[in-house]
């Protein structure tokens, strides 16, 4: 039988934290989803991983869902962003920590292990690249230029928020369909979910504040990460391209990498049962699991 998941909210920071959580162990993976998603896109791993012995965690990061919404753009620094990562945990009082993590909130992971801002036993990314190799890729290869167009439109003020919002949050659900490419990992109910979301009134601005916010994060240094990271990476992701996953010697000690052909950006959400099979993996060969294989 799979663990349950509840909901709960968390003080940390000075903010609110709407979670989901499943398991109740002394050792607690955070979940950090990423744009336009919530909590709800951990909705898979989160029993597996309370199986493989982990409380869980995954929180609607500020400004998303039902988690506080800070107004203006400099409350979603990078800074904001990683104080809320170090304040959940000292709150949820962890024996162990892993942080699992998938595109702005594998952003905000890799900029926390980079700032050793918590002493983690493991990080899992998910298709997004640490900043070091995406800022020097960026210079000179053209393809991943054009496919980071976005976040030039996303600087401009109040004309993405208007028509992302048009049609009940239309555009919302044209980011996963349109990106996706097994359409049927998003149906209906799922879709409505990341709109109605969307529809909260400041969330879209919030949420874009993101990018608006950060525009300097590829000048993020530090020494190699040490803590044992896990990527995985669906090769068929649209905004980011495969060479993104090459380079990661100099930058990151004990790499592990695993694609998965015909997958897109939302890796986990669209191929839950392979995701969850390679963390198992990964988590048994760093002595970070404890339970039976994923079944589908």
């Amino acid at each position: 039988m799979k663990p349950a998941v509840r909901h709960t909210t968390l003080k940390a920071n000075g903010l609110e934290f709407a979670c989901d959580v499943s398991g109740d162990s002394e050792d607690v993976a955070l979940l950090l989803h990423g744009f336009p998603e919530s909590r709800f896109s951990w909705r898979f791993q989160l029993p597996f991983l309370a199986a493989q012995g982990w409380r869980a965690v995954a929180p609607d990061l500020r400004g998303y869902g039902q988690s506080s919404r800070p107004e203006g753009k400099a409350a979603y620094h990078i800074d904001h962003l990683i104080d809320d990562v170090v304040g959940m945990f000292e709150v949820l009082k962890p024996r162990r920590k892993l942080l699992v993590a998938h595109d702005w909130g594998a952003v905000i992971a890799w900029v926390v292990a980079m700032r050793r801002a918590v002493d983690l036993d493991g990080l899992i990314i998910m298709n997004v690249p640490h900043p070091t190799v995406f800022g020097e890729l960026i210079k000179h290869y053209r393809p991943q230029q054009l496919k980071s167009w976005y976040v030039a439109f996303f600087q401009i003020p109040w004309l993405p928020e208007f028509l992302l919002r048009q049609s009940r949050a239309q555009g919302i659900a044209n980011a996963f369909l349109n990106m996706a490419v097994d359409k049927g990992a998003f149906p209906p109910h799922v879709l409505e979910e990341y709109r109605r979301n969307a529809l909260i009134p400041g969330a879209l601005t919030a949420m874009i504040n993101y990018y608006r916010a950060n525009l300097g994060i590829l000048d993020e240094t530090s020494a190699p990460i040490d803590v044992p990271t896990l990527m995985l990476w669906g090769e068929e992701d649209t905004a980011l391209d495969v060479k993104l996953t090459e380079g990661y010697g100099p930058h990151v000690k004990d790499f592990t990498l695993v694609r998965f052909p015909n997958v897109s950006h939302w890796v986990q959400q669209e191929a839950p049962v392979p995701v969850n099979s390679a963390m198992l993996e990964w988590l048994r060969t760093k002595g970070l699991a404890l339970g039976p294989a994923p079944h589908s």
